[in-house]
């Protein structure tokens, strides 16, 4: 059988099909290479700008100046009223100046400020695909490896000829996004773990001071200064004044404030509030609250942190200093609340438990026996943690007195009315012309009424003194008896038992 020849003498045997592909593969075969050896060198002229990026972010970093609390975080110039503008980094928290905050909606409806090196973070993490690991929920995000102390089976870090075991909650794209993101992933997911804890620490810190005057029956708590407050203003800095509260116990009966200090967030108030009618069984059953707040002239006050000190704590007629940092809002017993709704369950827990104690409020009375005028002096000095009676939520008071059996109108006085507080100071005295002998047949009713204009006066509060009284109201009226022409001072409770008419 004769062979065929197709073809020249090179092809021997090669149909002309065959011929035409084996050609396009050899011309094919002398492009590959030079595709092959473009492709790591297109691949570092695109990862040449993130590591230029990169370089440029960590020189930012080694290059900072300032504390970025009273100094720009960038250039280290002075924040504040004398120096320059001030506004903070919506990611680090930190307080740079306008020069050196870059100011960006980021699809948001109102502009945010980013310091420069957080801007410079967010092109990183824009370029390299860290983006996407930063958007995800915290619980998808890659998990560090556990290292084990039996071998080097699970390193630390992966190699990077061998990438990580994809996790399965993941997006089956998320482990092709290379070493660079995982590694930006996982840097964001430690600055969002520490957030929730660092807010903690600012909030700031409070340093006061409590005394207790146990001969007065007086509480007194100076408020020095505070420290590194929590910006609240959108120019980075608070408006902050301290508020007082004794609990358990009505809020406005018994709250005080300082004065507001403006454009600050290290305020110097030097100033001393005094709660009168502490007496020994108060110190060791209630606890004083001490809350920093923001003043908004044109808003709601907001809220900045607080401190709670439980009075037992305190020996009397010795001064104590505190400087404590600022807490949210103190955990409760109650369960299924949170945030502001948390801290008014406390509120009213308390209220519950100790209001009834001490629902009406206080009364300091005065009472001396002068021999030379011959008669009885009684003195009216103030009323404390009165019961609210009208709707704005405080009371007009006034006291009455009545000096039972009747003796006519010459019995009965009334001091003057003090309009709109549940804390009035009256320093009023009435006199008694009345024998010593006949004191120890009369009582002496004491009651607090509350003013209304058209209507009849609403009851608040009252006490009886006299040899039928119990406890210390006898013990007062003794002693009246006993020492003439020495003024003794007491409080007394008020209570819910109404001896004298409204008229």
């Amino acid at each position: 059988m004769t062979d065929a020849v197709l073809g020249g003498s090179s092809d021997r045997w090669m149909c002309p099909s065959d011929r035409t592909m084996s050609l396009r593969a050899s011309s094919e075969k002398e492009q590959l290479p030079a595709g092959w050896a473009a492709q790591p060198e297109r691949q570092r002229k695109t990862a040449a700008p993130l590591l230029r990026l990169m370089t440029r972010l960590e020189d930012m970093r080694r290059s900072v100046l300032g504390d970025g609390v009273n100094r720009c975080i960038l250039c280290g110039e002075q924040l504040g009223t004398r120096g320059s503008a001030c506004v903070v980094c919506e990611d680090c928290k930190k307080n740079v100046c306008t020069k050196c905050g870059v100011q960006t909606t980021n699809n948001r409806p109102q502009a945010i400020w980013l310091c420069k090196i957080c801007s410079e973070q967010r092109e990183v993490w824009k370029r390299s695909g860290a983006w996407f690991f930063k958007g995800l929920p915290k619980q998808m995000l890659p998990q560090p490896m556990p290292i084990s102390k039996k071998g080097p089976q699970t390193p630390s870090e992966p190699r990077p000829a061998e990438p990580p075991a994809p996790d399965p909650k993941l997006p089956s794209r998320a482990p092709t996004r290379g070493t660079e993101g995982t590694a930006a992933a996982r840097g964001s997911r430690k600055a969002a773990e520490g957030r929730p804890g660092d807010e903690g620490t600012t909030l700031g810190a409070l340093e006061f001071s409590l005394l207790y005057d146990q001969d007065n029956s007086s509480l007194h708590c100076t408020l020095i200064k505070a420290k590194g407050l929590k910006p609240m203003d959108s120019n980075g800095l608070a408006d902050p004044y301290v508020k007082l509260h004794l609990l358990p116990g009505a809020s406005k009966s018994n709250k005080l404030r300082t004065k507001t200090l403006r454009n600050t967030r290290n305020p110097v108030w030097n100033e001393t509030l005094v709660y009168h009618g502490i007496t020994d069984e108060d110190m060791q059953r209630k606890t004083l609250r001490i809350s920093v707040c923001d003043e908004d002239k044109f808003g709601h006050n907001e809220f900045i942190g607080e401190t709670r000190v439980a009075l037992k704590k305190l020996k009397a007629n010795q001064k104590k200093n505190f400087n404590i940092c600022l807490e949210r809002v103190i955990p409760t017993k109650r369960a299924g609340t949170t945030g502001a709704s948390r801290g008014m369950a406390l509120y009213e827990e308390e209220v519950d438990r100790g209001g009834d104690v001490e629902e009406r409020g206080k009364i300091l009375v005065s009472l001396m026996y002068s021999t030379q005028q011959g008669g009885l002096i009684v003195g009216i000095v103030r009323c404390v943690h009165l019961a609210a009676m009208d709707a704005n939520g405080y009371s007009d008071p006034f006291v009455k007195l009545w000096l039972k059996p009747d003796m006519g109108k010459k019995a009965k006085h009334k001091t003057q009315i003090k309009k709109k507080t549940l804390n009035p100071e009256f320093n009023e005295e009435f006199f008694y012309d009345i024998k010593h002998s006949d004191l120890a047949k009369k009582s002496l009713d004491i009651s607090v009424w509350d003013y209304d204009i058209g209507k009849s006066n609403d009851y608040i509060g009252g006490c009886q003194l006299g040899i039928t009284a119990k406890g210390e109201r006898l013990k007062h009226w003794y002693e009246c008896l006993k020492n003439k022409d020495k003024k003794i001072e007491r409080w007394h409770t008020l209570q819910n038992e109404n001896h004298v008419a409204s008229d």
